[in-house]
């Protein structure tokens, strides 16, 4: 008997768009791997979501990005109903979402990230409160969502007070310079990492979704001993959070040091982006898998999480990484 899997799509973040839109490749992944797929476009409506959910489905697949949908929120939800999800649970998702807690997590298992610190919106306004090139973020959206770069000579304001929809909290993190990596982290195991070239200010949300020209570089050609930190510094920060499924850990890494000592870790996201084309599931192939065995594999994992702990979440269930850098 074929299973039934509800995929949520859509909800309320900035994200919306790009939840919509990459869950199209979800919908026909499952379905080509024998599913039948009740698609939920996701509101606030909380009373329409429990009766899109009824019957109950055999599992869900959360294709929710952003605020809502991958920061413990709708994982609440799924908990309560007691059915079966992919993905990070409650706890995981919201210290992924937010980026400082994170990034104490890491430090917490020796993970290093760029210096950094929150300020109030008003003393960010005030003047530059880290010397230039900076970076500045919203301490928990996705996707680049408001990340605005400062350098030296930029004579605007380090954010736009008029289109800063993101609370009264900003994140400034000192600047790294280099290459953008990212890795795929599978149940728990590293699968590769990929260098991201993109021709933008930097890696922001036009080069993640409009800009053809970005370039994804995989496997990342890195010195060994950078690549292997990499996976390692993934991993670590993934089972610190005691995450689950497929996330996927973002870095700079400064290679005028040429040592692994210029790697810095930038955040988790553990809902990153699901087609055949995008950096986690490509690095899932790379080593011998299929989108539509990823997508099942997902389904068929997908559980509650209230139960369990940090080291059962973490199944055995992996894709093997290959080893060769």
């Amino acid at each position: 008997m074929r299973k039934n899997i509800a995929l949520l799509v859509g909800g309320w973040s900035a994200e919306r768009d790009v939840s919509l839109n990459k869950g199209k490749a979800v919908e026909k992944a499952l379905r080509d791997g024998g599913y039948q797929v009740k698609v939920i476009d996701v509101t606030k409506d909380l009373a329409k979501l429990v009766a899109d959910l009824t019957p109950r489905p055999d599992a869900v697949f959360n294709n929710l990005h952003g605020r809502g949908g991958e920061d413990g929120i709708i994982q609440g939800v799924l908990e309560m109903l007691e059915i079966p999800y992919t993905h990070s649970g409650v706890l995981a998702s919201a210290i992924g979402m937010n980026k400082p807690a994170a990034k104490r997590m890491a430090a917490s298992v020796g993970v290093p990230s760029a210096e950094g610190q929150v300020y109030t919106k008003k003393q960010v306004l005030a003047g530059h409160v880290m010397s230039p090139p900076y970076v500045v973020k919203p301490p928990c959206e996705g996707s680049s969502v408001g990340v605005r770069l400062i350098l030296d000579k930029d004579n605007h304001e380090p954010l736009d007070a008029d289109t800063w929809t993101f609370g009264e909290e900003v994140l400034v993190e000192r600047y790294i310079p280099g290459k953008e990596l990212t890795v795929a982290v599978l149940d728990g195991q590293a699968q590769a990492v990929t260098e991201i070239i993109s021709h933008t200010r930097f890696f922001d949300y036009e080069a993640k979704y409009q800009d053809t020209r970005t370039e994804l570089v995989l496997p990342a050609k890195l010195p060994p001993d950078v690549y292997q930190t990499a996976l390692d510094y993934a991993q670590r920060v993934y089972n610190a959070l005691g995450c689950s499924g497929l996330a996927r850990c973002d870095f700079r890494y400064d290679d005028s040091q040429n040592s692994p000592k210029g790697l810095y870790f930038l955040e988790i996201n553990t809902q990153p982006g699901l087609t055949a084309e995008s950096i986690g599931p490509s690095q899932v192939v790379y080593n011998g898998s299929t989108f539509i065995k990823l997508c099942s594999h997902l389904v068929e994992t997908a559980t509650c999480h209230g139960s369990l702990t940090a080291q059962d979440d973490l199944s055995s269930h992996g894709v093997q990484r290959k080893r060769n850098v």
